[in-house]
């Protein structure tokens, strides 16, 4: 551990607080290369919780630690990095910004009790963070914005915070405006709207504080005004705004305390000026992070229940109170093994502790309910992927526990006497099916051992072995996670292919056909004797399959009738065209043959099979296919595009409606599952990310004939 500490650059040991009020748990977000894994990486080297700060493209940054995010360039994980800035301890949560990692994004908004997004200064932002920025003001938690990336010489600050007034609303106002330098193009420092001083980064951090010049003097002014009047808008002093307009000047410690209280209640959206690189502005950042952001005391805590389902009284952040954490992340480390991220949000998590782990309501995802006691030797505080031990974890704070057999990502920690489970957080669905196949034997077993240690670690990701197709199937959000999984796999030693992924189809009659099977062999012994004739109906869609005995006269002795019977199930399951099982039929037997020696069970369930496939060459035979109702959540502008694509994958639109915030639509839509093999990946093209969908499984429907003949053929030539 101390030889990736100094890999690191780690200085010192882990910040500890003990008091739930000197904790701030900040999540970044903000759109890929926005510059969040940057802002961590300068303020963990401003704070001196690291000695030099690294960077993405040499990938010695402390938050992309994980081989895929290293090679990608990009963050693929939740990682955590603690600071200590004036006795506040700040853990902050950096987030993947593209969008196949929403799953990591949520566990990082749950772990977090403030978010602070990140805008390129350069690129703008994403139609994807103005979606998350209504999430956030959806749950009112605070928020405050860092317009990154100052240094780019395409760097434009007014028209970035023009642009987030515009997404996020009135309320986002700097506090800070851009310097220039004696270059007149690089940013040397800030102009300090509230206190109207000069931050002079031209020397490096700390900065040296002074008055403004006379040209600095218009461009305060007016930026002052207007964020002053937001302040007091949002100011409890009812009389404060006509003092202004009066004239009056508002000391700045009051302006500053309403500034603050505003923001931690998240009624205002302070906008901070920063570049990473020189430093400009993380000061200042820091300042916001601890003094304007809430405590764990100021947020409200998630929804607490007994593991039989019985209510319990509300949480509180009290380290003296019942003990109930949760597991917010779980990845597979190659030194330690099974590391967990936990926060704790009431009681204290020590060492050589008896913990009661629970996880429920997930079994649909490969995440079986499960119930049980572990002792947990160590407590660690994590940066990034080092670990360093702490005494202990009080409610409030997040830390790290290694080595549990049970813990998965959502899990619930509580006292072993009293086992809890807190309401789980929304987790999107994954939507896009990846088929892997391994290419040896020995390779399905490391695959089952890996599959089995990523799927308790992201619930974002869904197995499936499909029992008609007889594929292994990765449900994930996309093809940049779907990567990442494979990637994971392929480095745990498993080497394997992916294939394309097979629809489950069905196979039924069209109109009634007769059937003859005959089964007779003169040599070989007994038991090679019956014939059975048999027609068969179609039923209506859903309605399964029936067997009729029309036999007269003892034709069919009535011992064999079910092994025709047995015999007709099992070629159905087959299937008799293009190997999809037959649904949806009435077989009546209603006449045969039988020897008083040679016949046998075995011997007409063998004819019941051929009369089957003698009807069904002598009928027509259809090929239904599943298809979904689809629900698709788009901004308004992306209708159009969304019905006309959904018609040509062969859609029935419904309808649309508005949302339940009134912000978007929902497109109503029946179609066929053949058609959203891929969907998650092009709605998310066509609606730059803004787009999502939910499907269920509406009923079967025959598949169009030149499709249909299609798929006859691939059948055909892969036997």
């Amino acid at each position: 551990m101390a030889q990736r500490n100094q890999e690191k650059g780690v200085t010192g040991s882990a910040p500890v607080v003990n008091e739930p009020g000197r904790v701030r748990n900040v999540v970044l977000v903000g759109h890929s290369g926005a510059g969040k894994t940057t802002l961590v990486e300068a303020l963990l080297a401003a704070t001196g919780t690291v000695s030099r700060a690294g960077t993405v493209t040499d990938g010695t940054t402390v938050c992309d630690h994980d081989p895929a995010a290293i090679r990608q360039q990009r963050s693929v994980s939740l990682a955590c990095a603690p600071l200590l800035h004036d006795g506040v301890k700040i853990n902050l949560l950096d987030t993947p910004g593209y969008a196949d990692f929403v799953g990591e994004l949520r566990a990082g908004l749950r772990a977090a009790d403030a978010a602070l997004f990140v805008v390129s200064a350069v690129d703008g932002m994403d139609a994807a963070t103005a979606a998350l920025w209504e999430e956030c003001a959806a749950v009112d938690m605070p928020r405050a914005v860092a317009v990154a990336r100052l240094d780019h010489p395409r760097a434009d600050f007014d028209e970035t915070v023009a642009l987030c007034q515009r997404v996020f609303g009135d309320n986002v106002m700097p506090l800070y405006l851009p310097m220039l330098g004696d270059d007149g193009v690089s940013v040397a420092g800030l102009l300090g709207l509230i206190t109207r001083r000069v931050f002079d980064y031209t020397a490096g951090l700390p900065a040296d504080v002074r008055d403004p010049d006379p040209e600095h003097l218009p461009a305060i002014a007016e930026s002052r005004d207007e964020l002053i009047e937001g302040i007091i808008a949002e100011s409890e002093d009812e009389t404060l705004m006509d003092r202004y307009l009066g004239g009056e000047e508002i000391e700045v410690s009051l302006l500053i305390e309403d500034l603050e209280r505003a923001v931690a209640r998240g009624h205002f959206y302070p906008v901070v000026p920063v570049c990473a690189e020189t430093g400009v502005g993380l000061d200042g950042l820091l300042e916001v992070l601890t003094a304007g952001f809430p405590s764990p005391l100021e947020h409200e805590l998630p929804a607490v229940a007994g593991i039989d389902g019985s209510p319990r009284p509300p949480l509180t952040c009290d380290p003296d109170g019942p003990l109930v954490a949760e597991v917010v992340k779980t990845t597979i480390d190659r030194h330690v093994g099974r590391v967990s991220l936990v926060r704790v949000f009431s009681g204290t998590l020590r060492p050589e502790q008896t913990l009661h782990i629970s996880g429920h309501g997930m079994a649909e995802r490969g995440h079986p309910d499960h119930d049980a006691d572990e002792r947990v030797a160590h407590i660690y505080s994590p940066l990034g992927a080092t670990l360093r031990e702490v005494p202990e974890c009080r409610a409030g704070d997040i830390c790290a526990i290694t080595k549990s057999g049970t813990a998965e990502t959502g899990d619930t920690i509580s006292a072993k006497d009293d086992p809890l489970l807190i309401a789980p957080w929304e987790m999107p669905e994954p939507l896009l099916p990846v088929a892997i196949v391994a290419k040896t034997r020995s390779d399905e077993d490391a695959l089952a051992k890996n599959l089995a240690r990523l799927v308790a670690g992201d619930p974002t990701m869904r197995l499936e072995r499909n029992p008609e197709t007889h594929q292994l199937v990765l449900w994930c959000m996309g093809e940049a996670h779907a990567d990442v999984v494979l990637d994971r796999l392929r480095a745990g030693g498993v080497d394997l292919d992916t294939e394309p992924v097979r629809v489950a189809l069905r196979e039924t009659f069209a109109a009634n056909s007769k059937g003859h099977g005959r089964h007779v062999k003169q040599s070989g012994g007994h038991g090679q004797y019956a014939v059975c004739d048999i027609e068969v109906e179609p039923l209506p869609r859903g309605g399964g399959f029936e067997f009729v005995d029309r036999v007269v006269g003892g034709a069919v002795p009535h011992n064999y009738i079910p092994s025709v019977e047995k015999g007709v199930r099992a070629q159905m399951e087959r299937g008799i065209v293009a190997g999809y099982p037959v649904v949806d039929v009435r077989v009546s037997l209603f006449d045969g043959k039988a020897h008083s020696v040679d016949s046998s069970d075995a011997a007409f369930q063998t004819a019941g099979a051929l009369a089957l496939r003698d009807a069904a060459e002598k009928g027509q035979i259809l090929l239904l296919e599943p298809v979904d109702e689809v629900v698709v959540r788009v901004p308004d502008s992306f209708v159009g595009a969304v019905m006309s694509d959904l018609s040509g994958r062969r859609a029935r639109v419904l309808g649309t409606e508005p949302d339940e915030s009134g912000e978007r639509t929902l497109v109503r839509a029946e179609v066929p599952a053949t058609e959203l093999v891929r969907y998650a990946v092009e709605l998310r093209s066509m609606t730059s990310g803004t787009g999502t969908f939910r499907r269920s499984f509406a009923r079967y429907d025959p598949m169009p004939a030149h499709l249909a003949e299609q798929t006859r053929k691939s059948a055909s030539a892969q036997e």
